[in-house]
This record gives structure tokens, C-alpha cells and sequence, in this order.
């Protein structure tokens, strides 16, 4: 199978559209790192992203039958866009079907280069089955984002600009894996080609596939998937790319959404350009393997595979970068009411930087801080330490999304309440009317008693609420919230919630 499609990968017809992109030296994390690290630069493709090849290598193939019909596909993002350039370069009407919840840049993107854009559901595979209807329906062909041979070729074609730029010795190249097209080109070239080379997946820990595909022996479904990186928000790896995947691919890491927000700070700080966060999930992955590994002076190549992210999720991205780059803990801390409390507690932390700090009075005797400080992991404990042997009771919320999503913008709302509150954490779609259908279906005997909203310039916000419950309700309330479907987790227990908020 491997050598067959090395074949493709040499025959595919790309760069009528694509350009050889750079293979850039990262220096300053191969100095921070003590390795060779080199990063392909996909984010230099006329759309933003590597998705053109795999898509302008199908639907060059197609009959001339196949094109007079047109083409159709589901994507929120950048495989739209590379249907939508390549159905415009071969004079081909495509039809993209996106979920509501997709921004307008992305939308308005895809509707300039000439398709036609149909907003349906509020995710991609809401979006796909409705694609799938259209393609019986209409005729036309259906461009799958990656679980089609020649997509795969396509993808692949990466892999051979790569060993043909640097010929010398590689030890490790990481891609990134969300239904697995880009992997699976990558890997089976590179492999056939120069199998001393490892090849790493690299995944987010929220939506790992083809972790889970890898552990199972054959491709499973999640039962649910996060919304961060969501150029890899696949619940089920392709079954095309695992047989591929499985056969090549050395290794597979997670990273978390912290993690990720770090690596892309790190691809700014290298090349000034800034990946969305799927683009840079391979450099995550890399700076993982490199902390884990004790051999030295390595050369890893990563794949910054797309730059179209939102400005305003920079916002985010930005925000927990600090915690990524394992420079910054977040500690909930109860210190003494009384003058000079604070400036006590800040001689115990010694010269490190408070990046943030919230303060909440808890009584008399006592008040509730929130605070960021600059401190390497390494000296966490130490500092922890410190503070406990000087009679303050600490709680770590460095891991804590509760906290890093919405209680470090809340300190200070607490109440008596009558009754028993119970506390969700949700993602809600960004679409209009979201929130009032929720309402409209909650019983009105339900208050809310709490409720923070933040946008991350995604397809889903994030909303923190509290509902006074009549006792012996409780689980009306989560048959209601399982019945609505919307992505929950029950909050009622968790510490930042007890000490600012109750």
C-alpha cells in the first residue's frame, strides 16, 4: 500500500495552484531546546493553509462528466477555502456547506473566491451529513476533507518538499492529526523514503483519534471532542488515513490547549506569524518530545499547517500562553484580613512578578486572593512550600479550566442563597438565538443565579451558570441539559467555585 502511494505523491499534480513553501530554522527554540528545530511554513499558501493541495489534487482528476456536475464539501474552514480555489482555477461550480457557528471572515473567504456557501447545522457533522443529502440530491461530487486517496496524495506532497530541502540527517519529523490526511501523505512518503526517520502524530489531548484508533486497532468514534483546536476537531479518524497511519507513524503525543496556546506565542516569536491553533500543534508536540527526551542536538522538523485564526481569539490565546510556556502558575490563596496582608504575601513570593490578582473579603478574620505569578514549574513546589510554612492555606488552580476560563473574571459575586445552586460549565454555539432557545426550553421555576459569558472568537463561547434548584429537581435539571445537547460539566464541587464565588 506504502509504495503505492508514494507513486501518487510523485504524480500529483499540485502546483498549479500551491507553492513550495519554506522550511524556516527556529532559532530561537532550537537554542532553548538544544536541538535542530526547523518548521514548514503551510501558512504561506495562498489560502493560509496546506488544505489546497489535498483538494486541487482530487478535483484535478475529476472526469470532465464529474466537473459539469459540480462539486460539494463540507469544512468551517480551510478545506473550504482550498475547494474553493481550486473549483475556481478548473472553472467548476462548488457548492461548501458550513455550520452556522462558522465566523463571517471564513465565510465571506469562501464566497469571494466564487463558491457558493450553505450555513446548516451547528457543527461539521451536522454540516457533512447535510453535504452527503446535497451530493444524492444534485449530482455533484463530494471533495472529502481527508479520507480520500488522492487528498491524501495531495497532503503528501509536504513530505517530499521536505526531503528534498534538507537532505541531510532528520531524526524527527511531527504533523498534526485531525482526521489523519495530512499525516498519512506525510508519513507514508517519508517513511518509504527515508525510514530511519521517526514520524511523531501529534494531537490534541481533547479530540485524540488516532490515539484512540491506535489503542484499539481500528478507528473508534469519540463520544465527544474540544472545540480549541478545531482544524483537528475530529471525533473519528478516517479509515483510508489510519491504515496508512497505522503502518507509518512511530508515536503519538497529546497536548493540551495550554500547550498549544505556548506554541503559538513560539511560531511568533521565531517567524512573527501567527498560527491558528491546529497550525500549531505540531511544534507542541515537538517541544514535548524535546523535554521528555534526553538525547541532545536532534534535528525535529514540525508543520505549521494554518494561519487562519480570528483576531479576537488571540485574546485567549494570549491569555494562557504564559501557563503553556510553564512560566506561570495560578494559585488561589486565603490570607489574613488585615493591614499589610498583601504586602506580607508578596514578600514571601520574593522577586517573582504578580501578573494577576483578585481579591475577595471572606469575613472578619479573612479574604479570598486570586493570583498569577510568574514562576517557572520547576520552582513550584518550592514556592508552595514557602507560602504554606508561613501559615497561608494555598490551592493550586493551574489546571483548573473552571478557574482560567471564568473565575479569574468574577472574583467577588457570592450570595446566601435559599435553596441548593447548581453549577454548569457549557459551550455554547455562536450562532443568534442560541442562548433563548436554551432558556425558552428551561422550566421557569429555575433561576439563574449566576451567568458569565466569554467569546473566544471561535465557533463556540464559553458559559459559566448557576440554577437555584427546588430539592428533589436535580435530575430533571440533567435530563433537561442532556436532552438539549449542548457540551456541559457539572461544577457544583470545584474548589476556585467554593472560594470566590460561594
Amino acid at each position: 500500500m506504502i509504495d503505492s502511494y508514494v507513486k501518487r505523491i510523485l504524480q500529483a499534480r499540485v502546483y498549479d495552484v500551491v507553492s513550495e513553501t519554506s522550511l524556516d530554522m527556529m532559532r530561537r527554540m532550537s537554542e532553548r531546546l538544544d536541538h535542530n528545530v526547523l518548521i514548514k511554513r503551510e501558512d504561506q499558501q495562498s489560502v493560509f493553509s496546506f488544505k489546497i493541495r489535498g483538494a486541487y489534487n482530487r478535483m484535478v482528476r475529476l472526469t470532465d462528466e464529474e466537473k459539469a456536475c459540480g462539486v460539494v464539501a463540507a469544512s468551517a474552514g480551510n478545506h473550504a477555502q482550498g475547494v474553493a480555489l481550486a473549483a475556481a482555477s478548473l472553472g467548476i461550480d462548488a457548492c461548501i456547506v458550513m455550520p452556522r457557528t462558522t465566523p463571517d471572515i471564513k465565510v465571506e473567504s469562501v464566497r469571494a473566491r466564487g463558491a457558493q456557501v450553505v450555513l446548516h447545522g451547528d457543527t461539521f457533522d451536522a454540516a457533512c451529513t447535510h453535504a452527503r443529502a446535497l451530493e444524492e440530491q444534485d449530482g455533484s461530487c463530494f471533495i472529502h476533507p481527508f479520507d480520500d486517496p488522492d487528498v491524501i496524495a495531495g497532503q503528501g506532497t509536504i513530505g517530499m518538499e521536505i526531503l528534498h530541502q534538507y537532505p541531510q540527517d532528520i531524526d524527527v519529523i511531527f504533523v498534526p492529526v485531525g482526521g489523519g490526511g495530512l499525516a498519512a501523505g506525510i508519513s507514508a512518503y517519508c517513511k518509504y523514503v527515508r525510514p530511519d526517520i521517526r514520524v511523531i502524530g501529534v494531537e490534541a489531548e481533547d479530540s485524540a483519534c488516532l490515539a484512540a484508533a491506535m489503542a484499539a486497532g481500528a478507528p473508534v468514534t469519540l463520544p465527544e471532542v474540544g472545540i480549541f483546536a478545531d482544524g483537528v476537531a475530529v471525533a473519528r479518524i478516517g479509515d483510508e488515513t489510519f491504515s496508512v497511519c497505522q503502518q507509518t507513524i512511530d508515536e503519538v503525543i497529546t497536548v493540551s490547549t495550554d500547550e498549544i496556546c505556548a506554541a503559538v506565542k513560539d511560531i511568533f516569536d521565531d517567524t512573527r506569524s501567527i498560527a491558528e491553533p491546529a497550525g500549531a500543534l505540531s511544534l507542541a508536540g515537538l517541544k514535548k518530545y524535546a523535554e521528555q527526551e534526553t538525547v541532545e542536538s536532534q534535528t525535529l522538523i514540525c508543520i505549521e499547517s494554518g494561519a487562519n485564526t480570528n483576531f479576537d481569539r488571540l485574546r485567549h490565546i494570549s491569555e494562557r500562553a504564559e501557563i503553556g510556556e510553564q512560566k506561570e502558575i495560578v494559585l488561589a490563596v486565603i490570607i489574613p484580613e488585615q493591614p499589610g496582608a498583601f504586602r506580607s504575601f508578596c514578600q514571601c513570593i520574593g522577586s517573582r512578578n504578580v501578573t494577576e490578582f483578585n481579591y475577595r473579603y471572606a469575613g472578619e478574620d479573612e479574604a479570598h486572593i486570586f493570583v498569577g505569578i510568574q514562576c517557572p514549574r520547576s520552582e513550584k513546589q518550592s514556592l508552595l512550600k514557602n507560602l504554606s510554612n508561613n501559615g497561608y492555606t494555598v490551592s493550586d488552580l493551574t489546571d483548573n479550566e473552571l478557574a482560567k476560563l471564568h473565575i479569574r473574571h468574577m472574583v467577588g459575586g457570592s450570595t446566601q442563597l435559599p435553596g441548593a445552586e447548581m453549577l454548569f460549565r457549557f459551550e455554547f454555539p455562536e450562532r443568534p438565538a442560541a442562548l433563548m432557545d436554551f432558556l425558552t426550553a428551561m422550566k421557569h421555576n429555575w433561576s439563574i443565579t449566576l451567568f458569565h459569558y466569554r467569546n473566544h472568537g471561535a465557533a463556540f463561547g464559553r458559559v459559566f451558570m448557576g440554577l437555584l434548584v427546588p430539592a428533589g429537581e436535580e435530575g430533571e435539571v440533567k435530563a433537561f441539559l442532556d436532552n438539549v445537547g449542548y457540551h456541559y460539566y457539572q461544577e457544583d464541587n470545584n474548589e476556585a467555585y467554593h472560594l470566590f464565588l460561594k
